[in-house]
């Protein structure tokens, strides 16, 4: 099996009686155990489960490869396949390594349910259907592309993400709840987006070729929405839950409604990380797109 790159990075860290785990190279991984620590401290039946889902691993990415591989596991695909699968994976690209802490970041940033690294990691499936895509992309990428479509299958049956394994998605990402989100395979996402539950990124019909949105960065969709056709929603625009998108969208402006049509600004510099749905009613006098 591969090893991290962040594995070899970060030296051994003995811990005595007391203290708490230290790391300057690596703080989301330090944190992260500080976390495990606590909480089995605190729950002490929890502690065994803590330590084979934290505790117990050498790395950030081991924790999560196992995480994604205890979660989509089957009699026909093993999840030490996908595991060894998702550890090639990060030692081969170092990118994905990086969007991995970013991803936690988002969460922690943006859900105000979350107040710690370990509850992404051990308990969001929104998270884990993220992190299993961006091993399904790098399958897709290296050529095995039935094994990325089997994963993408498994995460849209087992978490309810139907991501296709072409998509390319920046760090930095925020699936919120995460049920019935839905990305087609020509679409694009870039770094620091948030997308809340029932989001489809679609075509609109048979139309080939590129058919798919394409999302700037610090975009946020809100739940319910639909952005259908190979159209562009500009950095930091905002779309309102329920709004149905058919034209492209310029940067920091909010659009609702069915049709969607601009309705005034974004209201704030990077909505993505405001996560606020909120407007005033007077901005429904915006114009079309």
């Amino acid at each position: 099996m591969a090893q991290s790159l962040f594995q070899t990075q970060v030296p051994a860290v003995t811990k005595t009686a007391g203290e708490r785990w230290q790391d300057v190279v690596d703080p989301v991984w330090a944190r992260l155990r500080n976390e495990a620590d606590e909480a089995a401290e605190k729950e002490t039946l929890l502690a065994g489960f803590m330590v084979s889902a934290v505790l117990g691993h050498a790395s950030l990415e081991a924790v999560v490869g196992a995480r994604i591989a205890a979660r989509l596991d089957h009699a026909e695909m093993p999840g030490a396949l996908i595991r060894a699968a998702y550890q090639e994976a990060v030692a081969d690209d170092r990118t994905i390594p990086q969007a991995l802490r970013a991803d936690i970041m988002a969460v922690i940033d943006r859900d105000p349910a979350t107040t710690r690294a370990l509850e992404p990691v051990l308990y969001y499936k929104g998270f884990h259907a993220l992190q299993a895509h961006r091993l399904a992309n790098w399958l897709w990428k290296r050529g095995q592309r039935d094994f990325a479509l089997y994963l993408q299958s498994r995460v849209s049956a087992l978490l309810g993400v139907d991501i296709h394994p072409a998509v390319p998605i920046g760090r930095g990402l925020f699936f919120d709840h995460a049920t019935g989100i839905v990305i087609g395979a020509t679409a694009v996402i870039e770094d620091d987006v948030s997308i809340l539950q029932g989001v489809t990124l679609g075509g609109t019909g048979k139309e080939t070729g590129d058919r798919h949105p394409k999302i700037r960065r610090g975009v946020l969709i809100g739940a319910g929405a639909k952005v259908l056709g190979n159209i562009e929603v500009g950095r930091c625009a905002r779309i309102a839950a329920g709004s149905v998108v058919l034209k492209p969208v310029p940067h920091n402006t909010t659009v609702a409604g069915i049709p969607a049509k601009v309705v005034g600004e974004a209201g704030c510099a990077e909505p993505a990380r405001a996560m606020d749905q909120m407007f005033d009613d007077y901005i429904f006098a915006g114009a079309d797109i």
